[in-house]
């Protein structure tokens, strides 16, 4: 075999090893932790709305179209994917798109159980004065309700509505993962 074909085949096995231990450890490192965007923050994350109006474009860039505008603060988004100053977010209702970096904030809001919204009159999320479930009721909100969230034990999170406090199950709302525990 000839010095150069060795050579070749010698980068070509280099490449491929590299590139199977790269897909081992991020297939591995996937179920330890989230993966890092280009700001060093994890990816899939929640984030809010920062301003008044916000633009969802269709891409990273004011030269996109603007594919639908959100029109109150606080709303409760998914960032799915950086680029630049840019970064692709998903709502609760799945609607994704791109938007600037300046219009978030790492403020956490949640919206109360929005799969819930137009299933009848009487469907309700309980926001109780400890985290049990036996705990006194605090209030009950319907869903789609927008609310701050101050922290999540992974079960239960505190949270704050129109000057109301108290603790919801976690898994009644959109805007914190299973088992997520922060403060």
């Amino acid at each position: 075999m000839s010095f150069v074909m060795r050579h070749v085949i010698s980068k070509l096995s280099f490449a491929l090893i590299a590139a199977f231990v790269g897909a081992v450890i991020t297939t591995s490192g996937a179920h330890a932790q989230a993966a890092k965007g280009a700001s060093g923050l994890p990816l899939p994350r929640f984030v809010s709305l920062k301003a008044k109006s916000v633009n969802l474009r269709i891409g990273p860039s004011v030269d996109y179209a603007v594919a639908f505008r959100y029109l109150r603060p606080g709303v409760p988004v998914e960032i799915i994917q950086e680029y630049d100053n840019w970064r692709r977010i998903r709502d609760a209702d799945g609607t994704e798109g791109w938007v600037n970096q300046a219009l978030l904030s790492g403020d956490r809001t949640a919206v109360t159980a929005p799969w819930m919204r137009g299933k009848g009159e009487g469907v309700f999320v309980n926001l109780r004065r400890e985290p049990q479930s036996t705990a006194a009721i605090v209030a009950r909100m319907e869903p789609g309700v927008v609310i701050r969230v101050g922290e999540c034990n992974g079960d239960w999170c505190h949270i704050e509505t129109q000057g109301v406090d108290g603790w919801i199950v976690q898994s009644e709302i959109w805007g914190a993962y299973p088992g997520e525990a922060f403060k």
